[in-house]
């Protein structure tokens, strides 16, 4: 962190070796797979009552085909964890107090005010499945929070359409046609609970042809200190619906719940998903759905059941940090429909799946421990700095 003229500028890099073991991961065979994921460099300035917040992320150089991540879904990417865009935040903030409160208006390209942080500042390194179901990220957006005592209320406008590319920078034309809110209460210093709605215009057709989302998530989150422990929990729920014109057709629920404790430099995580997402016309690649796809290409819906578990161990040097972890990923799949067209045990070879990673997390300066609010809306977003 530098301080300069009355400026505070904080810099980081991040990124994460990785090795993944897929059994089975497509008609009964195994596939083993090594990656660089997750690689970014982020920036924050704060420069009198304006804050900048910025992100460059590199999936789209370093994972192009997507990263193994069985149950995981979205931009045309399905049971492979799509690369984000390479300019994944770039938000200015204006902050002002008022009465005893706080106000801020931010706009830029980021989080949409909705759901729950990025799962790229939460322990596990494989991405839940409830991915495009507990964060709306990586759009065009202008959004407003208020802050008073233990209360913070969000709204913001922004474009409901996915990115469909790396070098995808949001399309103005669609600006506005989507909106969200979020509710958030601090009944205690460590204890955060959230609520948020959302209206998505045609997230999975970049011409605005697509079914539209409807969104809700409610979430509970507690980052504690207990005698020589650290601890963090959060247990969250939602439900996407797809719609038009006010019918009704697809339902994709959610339930996560994970934590951590972590002594020392050891720390011990957990997670259980219980996850619905759509099954769509894929291509040859059997890990790529057709995009833009067509109402009629949802071919029915799954539920993903997971559980997780990971051990990694934090070396300190300086203002570097790196974290070496074994992760284990246990998932079962089910079709919901009787007589669905895909069906997980002729896919896969099996409803059962395993998941084994094993590699190292690198940072290096200031990184984000919390993601997605801005300004007024900012909680419990201390930074590491070394």
């Amino acid at each position: 962190m530098l301080g300069l003229f009355g400026q505070i500028f904080t810099v980081g890099a991040h990124a994460v070796g990785l090795a993944t073991h897929a059994t089975p991961a497509l008609h009964d065979s195994d596939l083993t797979e090594v990656y660089l994921t997750q690689p970014a460099i982020m920036a924050d300035v704060l420069f009198g009552p304006f804050e900048f917040s910025g992100m460059l992320n590199l999936e789209g150089l370093t994972l192009q085909r997507g990263e193994l991540n069985a149950g995981v879904w979205g931009e045309g990417y399905v049971d492979r964890r799509h690369p984000h865009t390479y300019l994944h935040e770039a938000m200015l903030t204006y902050h002002a107090g008022v009465l005893d409160g706080r106000v801020s208006v931010s706009a830029g390209r980021g989080f949409a005010p909705f759901g729950t942080d990025d799962p790229m500042v939460r322990p596990f390194v494989k991405y839940p499945s409830n991915h495009h179901l507990s964060q709306i990220l990586e759009r065009l957006v202008v959004s407003a929070a208020v802050r008073g005592g233990p209360v913070i209320l969000e709204g913001g406008l922004f474009n409901g359409t996915e990115p469909t590319r790396p070098e995808d920078l949001g399309d103005v034309d669609n600006f506005g046609d989507s909106w969200s809110l979020r509710l958030t209460v601090l009944p205690r210093s460590w204890l955060e609970i959230q609520g948020s709605l959302a209206e998505v215009k045609s997230p999975e057709n970049q011409f605005g042809d697509g079914l539209d989302h409807g969104m809700w998530n409610v979430s509970l989150r507690a980052s504690r200190k207990f005698a020589s422990l650290d601890t963090y929990f959060l247990i969250e729920t939602g439900e996407t619906t797809e719609q038009r014109g006010g019918a009704e057709f697809f339902f994709y629920e959610t339930l996560l719940a994970e934590g951590a404790v972590k002594r020392g430099p050891w720390q011990l995580a957990a997670r259980f998903e219980r996850s619905i997402r759509p099954e769509e016309e894929r291509r040859i690649d059997l890990f790529r759905a057709v995009r833009p796809h067509s109402d009629n290409s949802i071919m029915g819906t799954t539920r993903w059941t997971s559980g997780s578990l990971q051990v990694s161990r934090i070396w300190s040097q300086r203002n570097l940090e790196l974290t070496p972890f074994v992760e284990v990923l246990r998932l079962h799949a089910r079709a919901l429909e009787e007589f669905g067209v895909i069906r997980p045990e002729t896919l896969y070879g099996s409803n059962d799946m395993w998941s084994f990673s094993f590699g190292i997390r690198s940072t290096i300066g200031s990184w984000h421990e919390r993601m997605g609010r801005y300004g007024a809306a900012r909680v419990m977003a201390s930074q590491h700095h070394h």
